[in-house]
């Protein structure tokens, strides 16, 4: 029989964690026992949506399903403790810092007057109030491989070529996924019609969907559609703007405009030469608030206020979010990550997330140094492993922390894969990225709840959404134990999580079944009670 294995410190991890300075007034945990479990356990019922919307804090032994156990952490461990503020780096799309659930956690730059137009702080940057946006009012961006095909000089030849054939590769195929994307529009559009017509309401639910009761060839089949459509996670409305767009997207691959824009003229800089740096503003929720959707979904997931009864959960209680908007609709820059990523460090971020990847990076060394830069200054980022279904042992997924996919060149970079919110062998998500070297741990990142612009919330799935809740585990850790390491930290969140030891559906693919312990490095998934457990025990040190 199949069981999670005992949570267990290595001999490495030992001496990695020892010797950090001791911390007084430290909870008396002796009496707690780190949580496993078996790998049969079964899930007592479906979840409902107001659990669905807190269910990544949710403990894998009481509520069955494998969440954070952040609550259990809260409840058990963490009441009535003091701890530190931190501050977290979102490196993305812009963020919403007016949200009703955002706007009492905002970093705020004590070193700068607002609107004087000075840089008081005189670290480049005027009027840095609560973050930076480098991309100025850019949302669209070309993506990397497009850039590259555009302009050979900004790459070496190995490189354009590579891009140059992923490029002919995507505009051969993009009449076939024009004709999928319409004919999925076209069946979506006329079952829910039927269906509508049916129940005799525009509006519906899964559940009076699954309740018809009918015979009917046709109705069966619009059934089957539309069972589909809602295991998007997306309203009907969404959906049809969804495929509406890639169906445009497709359109414009075909014609070779794709390749005209050049969108990044507007903000006046070199993104060529990193020591242009004096570009971008300070209003980091950027041009257009509903652009901000994806990086104020992911704060949230971070910060948002807990127990105020509006809206979501963050996973930390104790953090101030920075923003370093760097991320636009298509494939960052290096430049403007490798200065977001050092920006967040010189202003005090103690974790840096980064929700955002791509298959092509021309300028990497940049990012690397950036890497390294947070390392030296002990900061700890967290990323996003990717949604392509692809083993990134073996495809590029950038940024990383290995210039060869085997060789780690710092110690303070956490990858991480998404999970289903059931536990089963279909717990890893379908789209997530996998590798037993590059992907380090498993967290939440399918049905996740959290804020979006204009003061809404909403379900969204992705790593993006895994790496968050990471990233607030390793800020609650940071904040009630401020002296230990950002490498401490990551050995922490990787060493205490839960282990899972059966086999699993990769891909989405039932024919593509394997062990959950092949599909990352530690074969084990995030658990904030582990964590802390095992954090008190490292600072007693």
């Amino acid at each position: 029989m199949n069981t999670i294995k005992p949570i267990c410190f290595s001999l490495l991890s030992a001496l990695v964690l020892a010797g950090c300075g001791a911390q007084r007034n430290l909870a008396n945990y002796n009496s707690f026992s780190a949580i496993t479990a078996s790998a049969n356990i079964t899930k007592k019922q479906p979840l409902t949506e107001t659990q669905l919307k807190r269910w990544n804090h949710f403990d894998i032994i009481k509520d069955t399903v494998p969440g954070m156990s952040v609550d259990r952490a809260f409840a058990e461990l963490l009441k009535n403790r003091k701890a530190e503020k931190v501050i977290v780096g979102i490196v993305d799309s812009g963020v919403d810092i007016e949200h009703e659930d955002l706007k009492s956690v905002v970093w705020t730059n004590p070193k700068e007057i607002p609107g004087n137009g000075i840089d008081d702080d005189k670290n480049g940057y005027i009027d840095d109030i609560h973050g930076w946006n480098f991309l100025g009012d850019i949302t669209k961006e070309n993506l990397e491989y497009e850039r590259i095909v555009k302009d050979k000089s900004i790459t070496d030849e190995t490189t354009y070529q590579a891009a140059k054939k992923f490029n002919d590769k995507v505009v051969a195929e993009a009449p076939l996924y024009k004709k999928y994307y319409e004919s999925q529009l076209n069946a979506m559009l006329e079952a829910d019609k039927l269906i509508a017509k049916q129940l005799g309401k525009t509006v519906y639910t899964l559940e009076e969907l699954n309740a018809i009761d009918s015979q009917d060839a046709l109705v069966q089949k619009s059934k089957t559609v539309m069972d589909k459509m809602f295991a998007y996670g997306m309203s009907i409305k969404g959906l049809t703007d969804t495929f509406k767009d890639e169906i445009e997207k497709n359109e414009i691959i075909i014609s070779g405009d794709n390749l005209k824009p050049d969108y990044r003229k507007v903000l006046g800089d070199n993104p060529n030469d990193i020591k242009d740096v004096k570009y971008g503003n300070n209003n980091v929720i950027g041009p257009d608030k509903e652009e901000a959707l994806h990086g104020t979904h992911v704060a949230g997931i971070v910060a948002q206020v807990r127990d105020n009864n509006i809206g979501g959960d963050g996973i930390a209680n104790n953090v101030a979010i920075l923003t370093a908007r760097a991320v636009p609709d298509g494939d960052e820059y290096d430049k403007d990550i490798a200065l977001a990523i050092r920006y967040a460090v010189d202003n005090g971020a103690k974790v840096i997330n980064g929700s955002f990847g791509k298959a092509f990076s021309p300028h990497k060394n940049w990012v690397f140094d950036a890497i390294k830069y947070a390392a030296k200054k002990d900061v700890l980022i967290i990323h996003a492993a990717g949604n392509d279904a692809k083993n990134i042992d073996y495809f590029d997924n950038f940024p990383n922390d290995s210039e060869d996919r085997k060789t780690e060149i710092s110690d303070n970079l956490v990858t991480v894969g998404a999970l289903n919110f059931e536990y089963g062998d279909e717990v890893v998500a379908s789209f997530s990225n996998i590798g037993k070297i590059n992907v380090d741990v498993f967290a939440p990142g399918v049905k996740i709840y959290a804020s979006i612009p204009n003061n809404e919330y909403k379900f969204l799935k992705g790593t993006s959404m895994a790496a968050p809740n990471v990233a607030g585990v390793a800020a609650l850790i940071r904040s009630y134990y401020p002296k230990l390491s950002a490498s401490q930290v990551k050995h922490i969140l990787l060493e205490s999580g839960v282990t899972i030891d059966k086999n699993v559906v990769v891909g989405g693919k039932p024919d593509d079944v394997r062990p959950f312990n092949e599909l990352s490095k530690t074969g084990k998934i995030v658990n904030a009670y582990n964590a802390i457990l095992m954090a008190n025990k490292m600072a007693k040190k």
